[in-house]
């Protein structure tokens, strides 16, 4: 009996020492293994994709358990559907982060029908630029018949403008120029991208298109270092550029307070130009770890160089900044939003 009791004393034993050393084993990550997919909705070679593509080559390093990152463009009309995809059936375990245009968060607090999905409701990990040295650029050929923004406000001759999609930045804020600032702009519909405008430029098939400093230098650096390009006027920046001291924020022209009002709400979004998203309902822990993965990335100094080398600047956000932002634009009176979504509907 005094034999068995201690072979039974030493087998719990040495049970409890398995379970002891068992739970002393640093848990496996998540993401060892794992995939995670890196989506843009939009075609290849612009600036989303060079801003997905650049992450993709660096997050895995700071995720633990360093996933295998790969990146699918899906293309659609303005990345509407994969916003909706995003909100609804895509993957919500972690594996699966967009990058998103700028504008479709404010679309979704317009009520757009094409945009079913609550912004505020989704995971947001941060944004690479907060526009801090960028800003959102009128652009025309150095060619062009005008030469300062007071030669299309008023003018007898119209200046024509590329733009994609109802909805899309450029068509916005060519709207907002002709409209609200009462330039004389005809605006050219229906290209697929800004790569496509930018050859109808070359072409003399349109004076020029609406695109930020960023997604200049992704598309055609070496015009714009030549100054072949000339920019009329912007939106966005703090203060005005000092190779284009003549170039005035849309701010400066605005009368009254309904327009600077307007001008505040449009302008949010480039404040979070580049932002990425998870679904929503991530587990807590996993959200947070793609948030801090994105941050210590996006604030690397090899990241921050390979970003300025896809011609993107680099001034990043965080997920609870991206955040503040959508809920600036939820918070925005709803007169302010009505008179932007009719804008928006204009032909």
């Amino acid at each position: 009996m005094q034999i068995r009791k201690l072979l039974s004393t030493l087998a719990l034993a040495c049970v409890g020492m398995g379970a002891t050393a068992h739970a002393q084993q640093p848990a496996q990550p998540f993401y060892a293994g794992k995939t995670l997919k890196v989506i843009v909705g939009s075609s290849t070679g612009g600036y989303y994709d060079a801003a997905g593509r650049t992450v993709a080559r660096y997050i895995g390093d700071f995720i633990p358990g360093k996933p295998y990152v790969v990146v699918q463009n899906q293309p659609d009309s303005a990345g509407n559907i994969v916003g909706n995809r995003l909100a609804t059936t895509m993957e919500r375990d972690g594996t699966a982060i967009v990058v998103m245009s700028q504008a479709l968060p404010q679309l979704a607090l317009l009520g757009d029908p094409n945009v079913t999905w609550d912004p505020l409701k989704l995971t947001w990990l941060g944004s690479l630029t907060s526009y801090k040295d960028d800003g959102y650029l009128m652009t025309i050929n150095d060619s062009s018949w005008a030469k300062s923004w007071k030669d299309v406000n008023p003018s007898n001759k119209q200046l024509y403008l590329g733009g994609t999609r109802a909805g899309s930045t450029n068509i916005t804020f060519a709207l907002i120029a002709r409209d609200v600032l009462k330039m004389n702009i005809e605006l050219v519909r229906g290209f697929p991208g800004a790569a496509e405008i930018w050859l109808a430029m070359e072409r003399g098939e349109v004076d020029g298109q609406m695109l930020s400093i960023s997604a200049i230098l992704v598309g055609r650096p070496q015009l714009w270092a030549e100054k072949k390009l000339r920019p009329l006027m912007a939106f966005g920046l703090r203060e005005r550029l000092k190779e284009w001291p003549d170039v005035p924020d849309a701010l400066e022209l605005v009368t009254n307070a309904e327009d600077r009002a307007l001008l505040e709400f449009a302008q949010l979004p480039f404040f979070m130009a580049a932002p990425f998203v998870a679904p929503p309902d991530l587990p807590p822990e996993r959200a947070k770890t793609l948030r801090d993965a994105f941050m210590a990335m996006a604030t690397s100094e090899v990241f921050q160089t390979e970003l300025r080398k896809a011609g993107i600047i680099p001034s990043p956000i965080d997920g609870a900044a991206v955040q503040a932002l959508i809920q600036k634009a939820a918070d925005t009176p709803v007169e302010v939003r009505k008179r932007f979504g009719s804008l928006l509907s204009e032909k």
